[in-house]
């Protein structure tokens, strides 16, 4: 790792069904947020078209070009009305609805092997972070089996590689509105504001979590113990 943190910070386009996608927003808002602590990170983002071509051909090629050393990923769960924090991957995908290409996907699991793959204990922390914004933030251990539940199993799949981030997660966030408000009526109103708060709040957890895994990494490769605070 470089002094210079990079976070890759990632969304989806719309898809059928969903002709306005929340996350687009977020996650130009996230990048460009301007933080003395982030003067020293790198915020990277990045729309992926909702299509299964798309993720297996950008996020090994974002990998690869850009070194990202943590990913943020969003998605959008229409039938949701907090901000949902996932734990795991399931190895299952849909057979029934295509993807933004049409494309519908002939076999229901990702790969062979295991039923599901953990993000790992850093989502608890990225979950109370969001917390801590006032915002609806729940854990999730079921991230459907479309697209974003593919996308975070790549992610979790890159993190186990020698060479790949430290930490990957992903978050669903509710609809809203095109302006930012929420589409939904009552007590509990997630606008974009909020999810700004929510993912800058996390986004900060997520460099402090990266530092730290740097410097044990650093201690590990080096021998010199690792001094506290």
């Amino acid at each position: 790792m470089t002094n210079k943190l990079r976070i890759l910070v990632t969304g989806f386009g719309p898809f059928p069904g969903a002709p306005f996608n929340p996350t687009v927003p977020l996650v130009k808002r996230l990048t460009q947020l301007r933080r003395p602590a982030f003067g020293d990170v790198e915020l990277i983002g990045h729309i992926f078209p909702v299509t299964y071509k798309a993720v297996d051909r950008e996020l090994p090629e974002l990998l690869a070009r850009r070194r990202p050393d943590a990913l943020l990923m969003f998605g959008l769960a229409s039938r949701t009305s907090y901000l949902r924090i996932e734990a795991r991957a399931r190895n299952a995908v849909t057979t029934l609805w295509p993807d933004a290409d049409h494309t519908r996907l002939r076999k229901g699991s990702i790969s062979g092997g295991a039923d599901a793959m953990m993000f790992g204990p850093h989502t608890a922390k990225l979950l109370r972070a969001a917390v801590g914004t006032g915002i609806d933030a729940r854990a999730s251990r079921d991230a459907g089996n479309y697209l974003c539940n593919y996308l975070s199993w790549r992610a979790i799949e890159a993190t186990d590689k020698d060479d790949g981030p430290a930490f990957a997660a992903f978050a669903h966030v509710p609809p809203l509105a095109r302006g930012g408000a929420s589409q939904r009526k009552g007590a509990t109103r997630i606008t974009l504001e909020d999810l700004v708060d929510a993912g800058e709040a996390m986004l900060l957890e997520l460099v402090r979590l990266t530092r730290q895994a740097a410097r044990e990494h650093a201690c590990l490769s080096t021998g010199i113990p690792l001094q506290a605070g």
